[in-house]
């Protein structure tokens, strides 16, 4: 079996024999961030698959947060750009949790800390936080349990 770093470089070989550019580019930053993240600390490391998932997820927040900024300042063109890179580094990444398998999480969650209230976000978040990890963003995880919360 590939690990995640090796399938990364040999797609980044493909996308070189095929110019094609932006899926160059995209994974060769992506392969940089994975070799500083692996180089940080006292001595030069091997990262494990959830580790490296975790460098993609956090080059994919990257695309998503410069595509929002792009598009709050008027430039449509850079904001598609990141949004094409993010959609590159998504198809290294599992699939996303659905809102309504997200809810359900949340829900049961809820129901077993007994939390109500905003006081109670720790609490959920705690139970929350191990099922989702890798599959749903921190952001779009908390807001949602912000609003079971609220109810």
């Amino acid at each position: 079996m590939t690990t995640l770093k090796e399938r990364l470089r040999d797609d980044l070989t493909a996308a070189i024999k095929g110019r094609d550019e932006l899926r160059s580019s995209t994974l060769r930053l992506t392969l940089a961030a994975v070799t500083a993240a692996e180089v940080a600390g006292k001595e030069k490391r091997e990262l494990a698959e959830e580790e490296l998932r975790q460098v993609v997820q956090g080059e994919a927040k990257k695309r998503r947060d410069a595509a929002e900024a792009f598009d709050a300042a008027g430039r449509a063109e850079q904001a598609e750009r990141e949004r094409a890179e993010g959609a590159v580094l998504a198809e290294y990444l599992p699939q996303q949790l659905s809102d309504e398998e997200l809810a359900a999480i949340i829900a049961a969650a809820v129901a077993e800390s007994g939390a109500s209230g905003p006081q109670g976000m720790g609490a959920v978040m705690k139970l929350v936080r191990p099922k989702v990890a890798g599959v749903a963003e921190g952001g779009r995880v908390a807001a949602a349990v912000k609003a079971a919360l609220a109810k």
